[in-house]
C-alpha cells in the first residue's frame, strides 16, 4: 500500500521572494558544486518551487584507515550520501524540505527559527511531551529530555522565566492534515525547533493543503497557556538595538577571555556534534586551525581580539568551523560547516534589560518574567474547584474553621496541628496537611492577610510532600493518622500524594485572583507549583468563600475574647 504521508522537517524561510529565480538566488554556490546538483523546476505543483537534487561523496569512508591500522587489512570503499531540496513558495511565503541530506543546503541566514517552536507552543499538548531542548542562559548548560510516551510539560521541570527552550515536541492536538484526514482519531507528533518535523502529505496537493494548514495556525492561534512561555523569549528584530548589542560584543571579544563567552552546539546540529572527531576553525586566515577534538574556543576568541576595533564580530560572523567524522580532517572527511558565530554564546547588559546571543541570533530575556508569572497563577487559580469547603465565617479562626470542616462535609478528616514525627523530624513534626479529602487529597488552609502567612503554606507543602514521597516513616505514622481517624479505612497501598490545594482566604474575604493575591506571593507560588509539578504532584488554588458572621455568633465570640 503507497503511503500517504512521509516524516519530513519543513523550513520556512526568510528574506526570499516568492519566485523561481529569487529561490536559485538564495542558495549557496559553493555547496551546490560540493553535490554536483542538479536543477528542475516541478509545474505540477501549481505553485514556484525549485527541486535541487546531488549527493555528497567521500572517496574512502573514514573508518577504512582505523580498519587497516588495526587489522592491517587495506579497505577502500567510498560513502555516498543522496541530498535532495524542495523549494516552494505557498501563499507568499517560501518554505523548504529536505530529503537525506538534502537539509545541509538550506541557507541557515535564511531560517525562520522561531517557526516550528511557534507552531509546537500551539498545537502540541502539553500533556503529552516527548522531546524537549532547553538551555540556560550564562551556565553554558543544554538539557535533553526524551519521554517516548510523553509527559506533562510541568513534570520536566522547566523554569520558564530562566530558560530558553530550543526544540519542543509531543502528541499534536486535532488538525486537519493529511495523516489525519481520513482517519481523525489518527494521533500523530511534532517536533518543532527551527524546522517542524511531522508527518506531511506526499502528494504534492496534499503537502501544500498540509503547509497551509501549517500556516493557518502560525497566523491565527494563539499559543497553548501552558506553552507560551516557549515564546517569552523575544528575538530582537530592531536594528538600531542589534547594532548597540553588536558594539558591547565587539568590545567584549577585544578583552582577555573571563568567561563571558562560551561554546555553544547550534541546536539543529546535535548530531553532526555527536558524530564528530575533530573540529577546525578559520577566522580571517589563511590557514585553518590544527584539527582538535572539540571546537578551540581558545583559538577563536584569541582571533576575534587581534582583529580591529568594530569588526571582531563580522570575522566571527564571516569566520567559519568545520566539522570532520575522522581526526585527521580531511576535506573528504568534512560533515557540515557553519558560520563561527553560531558556536559561541554571550550575555550583555543594557541597564535593567539582558539579553542572550545563541545561535548567532540576539534574544532578550526576562522581558515577559512578570507576565509569565501571572499567567501560570491564572492557571493555578481555579474558579470549579475540585474539593467542597464549606464557607469561612469572617473572624472564625483558622483551627476552628477547620475543625468543623469534618462536620459540615463529611469525609474529610482535620490534621491541623496534628503533625507527623519522625526520625528527620523531630520535635514539632511536620504538618502533612490541614485537611485530608475524601479522596486523599492535601489541602493546605490559611486565612492571609499577608505574603508571611502564604510563603509558610508553600513551605510547608513543599516539606510534607517530600515527607511522603522519601520517608518510609513518615508515610507510616500519616497512614496510621488516617486509619485512626476513618476508624479503620486508610489509605491505600504505597500511597503517594498527587494533589494538592491550596485553599486560601484573603483578609476582608476579598475574592482570590492573580489581581488580588499578593505579589511576592505570586513568585513563591509559581516556584512551589513548578517543584511539586516537577515531582508528578498536581497543584491547584481556591479561594474559599466567606461569610459574614451574625449578631449571636458574634456576641458570644465577644464574651469568649
Amino acid at each position: 500500500m503507497t503511503t500517504r504521508t512521509s516524516k519530513r522537517t519543513l523550513y520556512r524561510l526568510r528574506g526570499v521572494a516568492p519566485t523561481v529565480e529569487a529561490m536559485f538566488d538564495a542558495l549557496d554556490a559553493d555547496q551546490l558544486e560540493r553535490v554536483h546538483a542538479d536543477f528542475d523546476v516541478p509545474e505540477s505543483l501549481d505553485v514556484p518551487a525549485v527541486l535541487v537534487t546531488g549527493s555528497f561523496e567521500q572517496p574512502v569512508a573514514s573508518w577504512c584507515d582505523e580498519v587497516f591500522r588495526t587489522t592491517g587489512v587495506e579497505v577502500v570503499l567510498p560513502v555516498k550520501r543522496s541530498a535532495g531540496l524542495l523549494m516552494l513558495a505557498v501563499d507568499g511565503e517560501v518554505y523548504a524540505i529536505g530529503y537525506d541530506q538534502g537539509f545541509r543546503l538550506v541557507p541557515e541566514r535564511l531560517k525562520d527559527h522561531r517557526f516550528g517552536l511557534g507552531f509546537a507552543s500551539r498545537r502540541v499538548d502539553p500533556g503529552r511531551i516527548r522531546d524537549l531542548v532547553s538551555h540556560t542562559p550564562g551556565g553554558g548548560r543544554t538539557d535533553i529530555t526524551l519521554v517516548p510516551g510523553g509527559t506533562s510539560v510541568w513534570s520536566l521541570g522547566i523554569v520558564e522565566h530562566a530558560q530558553i527552550v530550543r526544540r519542543l515536541g509531543g502528541h499534536l492536538d486535532d488538525i486537519p492534515l493529511t495523516i489525519s484526514r481520513n482517519n481523525p482519531a489518527r494521533i500523530s507528533s511534532a517536533e518543532g525547533g527551527a524546522g517542524l518535523r511531522l508527518q506531511l502529505g506526499v502528494e504534492g496537493t496534499d503537502l501544500i493543503s498540509d503547509i497551509r494548514a501549517i500556516a493557518r495556525v502560525l497566523r491565527e492561534e494563539k499559543p497553548n497557556p501552558e506553552l507560551e512561555f516557549v515564546e517569552h523569549v523575544v528575538p530582537v528584530g530592531d536594528p538600531l538595538l542589534l547594532t548597540r548589542l553588536e558594539t558591547v560584543l565587539d568590545d567584549l571579544l577585544g578583552q582577555e577571555p573571563d568567561g563571558k563567552i562560551r561554546v555553544a552546539v547550534p541546536a539543529d546540529h546535535w548530531d553532526d556534534y555527536e558524530a564528530a572527531r575533530a573540529f577546525r576553525a578559520r577566522i580571517r586566515s589563511t590557514e585553518a586551525s590544527r584539527p582538535t577534538g572539540d571546537l578551540d574556543l581558545e583559538y577563536v576568541l584569541c582571533r576575534a581580539r587581534v582583529q580591529r576595533a568594530g569588526n571582531r564580530v563580522t570575522a566571527l560572523r564571516e569566520g567559519t568551523v568545520t566539522l570532520y567524522r575522522h581526526s585527521r580532517a580531511d576535506r573528504v572527511d568534512e560533515i557540515w560547516t557553519s558560520s563561527a558565530l553560531r558556536w559561541i554564546e554571550a550575555e550583555v547588559f543594557l541597564g535593567p534589560r539582558r539579553f542572550f546571543l545563541m545561535d548567532g541570533h540576539w534574544y532578550e530575556i526576562d522581558h515577559e518574567y512578570l507576565r509569565t508569572i501571572r499567567s501560570h497563577v491564572e492557571r493555578l487559580i481555579t474558579a470549579t474547584p475540585s474539593v467542597d469547603l464549606p464557607p469561612w465565617v469572617l473572624g472564625e479562626k483558622e483551627r476552628t474553621y477547620n475543625e468543623s470542616v469534618p462536620d459540615r462535609r463529611p469525609g474529610y478528616v482535620c490534621f491541623d496541628r496534628d503533625n507527623v514525627r519522625t526520625g528527620l523530624h523531630r520535635g514539632n513534626g511536620v504538618e502533612i496537611c490541614d485537611l485530608l479529602s475524601p479522596d486523599n487529597v492535601l489541602v493546605m488552609v490559611k486565612r492571609a492577610k499577608g505574603s508571611d502567612a502564604l510563603s509558610h503554606l508553600f513551605s510547608q507543602a513543599l516539606v510534607a510532600v517530600q515527607t511522603l514521597r522519601n520517608s518510609p516513616e513518615g508515610r507510616e505514622r500519616f497512614a496510621q493518622k488516617v486509619a485512626a481517624a476513618r476508624k479503620g479505612s486508610g489509605l491505600p497501598e504505597g500511597f503517594r500524594p498527587s494533589k494538592v490545594v491550596f485553599a486560601i482566604l484573603l483578609k476582608d474575604g476579598t475574592d482570590l485572583t492573580a489581581d488580588t493575591l499578593f505579589p511576592f506571593s505570586q513568585v513563591t507560588l509559581v516556584q512551589t507549583a513548578r517543584t511539586l509539578e516537577a515531582w508528578g504532584v498536581q497543584v491547584e488554588v481556591i479561594g474559599i468563600a466567606s461569610t459574614p458572621p451574625d449578631d449571636a455568633s458574634a456576641g458570644i465570640r465577644r464574651l469568649v475574647a
